[in-house]
Order: C-alpha cells, then sequence, then structure tokens
C-alpha cells in the first residue's frame, strides 16, 4: 500500500519532469499541484460543464465550436462566468503555447476546459469573499490518453449493454456537457466484471433506445445507410456531428433515429465516435458479432477521409501512441474501462478520461 507521503513524493517529483502548468482563476501553476476548493459547487454537486478538444499535427481541431458548446453549457447551468468566448480562446492558446516546450514534438495536444459556478455562498467567509467562477485550463499529451487504443482500430470495441441506465434528458440533459457523471461511472463498472478487455458501455435509455457510450457517440451501418441515435437523450458531439458531415460529403444517408439493441446485433457494421480517437470499430454488442466482426468498410472509408483532411493518419498516430506507452497499454485498459483491484476486491479505475 502506498503512503500518503509516497504519493506526495511521487507528486511533486512528477510536477518537476513534466513541467507541464494548467491555468486555474488567472494563475498558471504546475500541473501536479492544481487544485481547487473543497468548497467548489463542483465538489459539492458536480456542478460542472467542461470540454475537452485535441490537436491534429498540434493545430486544434474545432476549438471554437467546443467553446461555443461551453458557453451553451454555462447558460443553461445558469453559471455566472462572463468571460467572452475569444478571451477563453486566447487563454486555452496561451496554455498550449505554455506547454508546448514540455510536450513531445510528435505527441498532440489535449486541451481540457473546466467551468463551475464556484465555491458555494455559505463558504464565501471562510475565503475571504467572493471568488466567483471557477475556470481551469489543462493540456494533456494525447498519446497518454490513447496508449491503450491503438489495437482496437484492428480488432475493434465490444459494446456492451449494463444493467445502468441513461439519464434521460428530462432529468439532466446531456446535451449539456457536465461533470454530474455517476451514471457513467456504474455502467463502466459493471461493464468490467465482464473481465473483457476490449470491453465498453453501450447505455439504453428507460424506453430501451441506444443512447452512447460513456464519453462517445454510437453508430451503425444499415443497407449502406449510417444510423445515429435521435439527439434527445444524448451528447451532440462535435466529433458525432463531423462524421455525419464526412458521410453526407461521401453521399451516404445519415440517419438520426431511435435504434434498438436488435438493430446493432442485425447491422453491417457499427462504430464509435469521440474526441481523443476520433473513430473506432464496435465489431461485437454483447458477445455477438456485428457483421463480419471487423472493421467495415464505411467505417473504414470515413476514417480515411477525417484522416486526409486533417493532415495526418489517424489509425497509424493512434498505433505509434500505444506502441511508445507499450507498458502503459499493457496493465492498463482502455480510457473507458475499470479493473477489479486485486487487492480488495473492489473496482479501481486504470485510465478513465
Amino acid at each position: 500500500m502506498t503512503t500518503f507521503q509516497e504519493c506526495e513524493n511521487n507528486r511533486t517529483g512528477a510536477s518537476r519532469q513534466t513541467g507541464r502548468v494548467v491555468y486555474i482563476n488567472g494563475r498558471y501553476v504546475p500541473e501536479a499541484e492544481a487544485s481547487i476548493s473543497i468548497f467548489d459547487s463542483a465538489l459539492m454537486f458536480g456542478d460542472m460543464v467542461f470540454e475537452m478538444t485535441r490537436s491534429f499535427n498540434r493545430v486544434q481541431f474545432k476549438l471554437r465550436e467546443h467553446l461555443e458548446r461551453l458557453y451553451r453549457s454555462v447558460k443553461t447551468l445558469r453559471i455566472p462566468f462572463a468571460m467572452p468566448v475569444e478571451e477563453l480562446e486566447s487563454l486555452a492558446h496561451e496554455v498550449i503555447d505554455r506547454n508546448r516546450p514540455f510536450m513531445d514534438a510528435d505527441d498532440e495536444d489535449r486541451l481540457m476546459i473546466n467551468v463551475s459556478r464556484g465555491p458555494l455562498s455559505i463558504y464565501h467567509p471562510v475565503l475571504g469573499g467572493d471568488p466567483g467562477p471557477t475556470l481551469v485550463i489543462s493540456d494533456f499529451p494525447l498519446s497518454l490518453t490513447m496508449g491503450a487504443v491503438g489495437h482496437l482500430y484492428d480488432e475493434g470495441v465490444h459494446a456492451v449493454i449494463p444493467s445502468q441506465r441513461a439519464v434521460p434528458a428530462e432529468l439532466i440533459d446531456p446535451k449539456m456537457k457536465n461533470r454530474s457523471r455517476l451514471h457513467y461511472m456504474m455502467a463502466n463498472i459493471q461493464v468490467a466484471l465482464t473481465g473483457d478487455p476490449h470491453a465498453w458501455a453501450l447505455l439504453l435509455d428507460p424506453d430501451g433506445f441506444v443512447t452512447e457510450g460513456t464519453g462517445a457517440n454510437f453508430f451503425i451501418v444499415v443497407g449502406g445507410e449510417l444510423w445515429t441515435p435521435e439527439p434527445r437523450n444524448i451528447l451532440r458531439g462535435i466529433s458525432r456531428r463531423y462524421a455525419m458531415d464526412l458521410a453526407s460529403g461521401l453521399g451516404i444517408t445519415v440517419r438520426e433515429k431511435n435504434i434498438e439493441s436488435y438493430d446493432v446485433i442485425h447491422a453491417e457494421e457499427a462504430f464509435f465516435t469521440a474526441t481523443p480517437f476520433s473513430i473506432l470499430p464496435c465489431t461485437r454488442l454483447d458477445g455477438e458479432a456485428i457483421g463480419t466482426g471487423r472493421t467495415g468498410p464505411v467505417t473504414q472509408q470515413l476514417l480515411s477521409v477525417w484522416s486526409d483532411s486533417v493532415g495526418l493518419d489517424i489509425v497509424e498516430q493512434a498505433k505509434r501512441f500505444s506502441a511508445r506507452n507499450a507498458q502503459t497499454a499493457n496493465n492498463s485498459p482502455n480510457p473507458y474501462r475499470f479493473n477489479r483491484a486485486e487487492d480488495d476486491g473492489g473496482i479501481k479505475d486504470r485510465g478513465q478520461i
């Protein structure tokens, strides 16, 4: 069992080694020393919205679209965050620039922007006044997020439907990208119990229709058409929209509609979309092969066109990241999975985004 002091020594040592910094409310602090108040609404209520972006060839991909969605989430949650979007965009690039010397030349920037309403008012006297909303911007090497994903472009994800259901929009609107994600955690824990390192959760809504993964949107190919869950009970992903636009540009009919697990089982192919990996094939559902059980031609075509549009081979890069982080990849599951903790019989996070 690692002691608290050993953790602290490791933390400060890692901070010195990485040199990376995080922006928090006007200050730049070492990554390993970044923290928010224990009285913050984010901790008390999960009352925080966020966006994660990535770069291709060190150029941010659709940063402004992510920021615009962030501001829609801020407005929906009534967070009194008044910073102009242009200023936030400038800060995001400043964080990237400050961290660039500490990134490998062939790595990419995984930018994370978190906004909460700040410490609750009852605690303002403790803090000497109202500090206002909390803004955190961090830049993390994408290679570390993708370290265990490269092989999935060949082998595909095994989608598993857990008993945990998606939270419908009438309760907490998933179109507001927020940190209240206990249902994601429960779904990941349940799927981890399968023991399959390729297993990712695929959530259903209370009516039994497919919604999304725990941080990724979902598509199937049926009769040459691309189907994706209608947008009522899902996050309207930036990568989801881009995949739909690419498909339309290729002359592929795209339909947003209610999808049942029956449709997935009998689909020709399936895939997930999300910011870090763009597109990952899904080749099984609850143990049954989808189509041929291999990456399908539509998935391959979309990956190829996406790669062309950003000027790099997405699959090759992901595999290179995995090879470089082989030790991490061998000891950890993909970014959406949890492992059984051998010491206490519980479930331990080994790489959750």
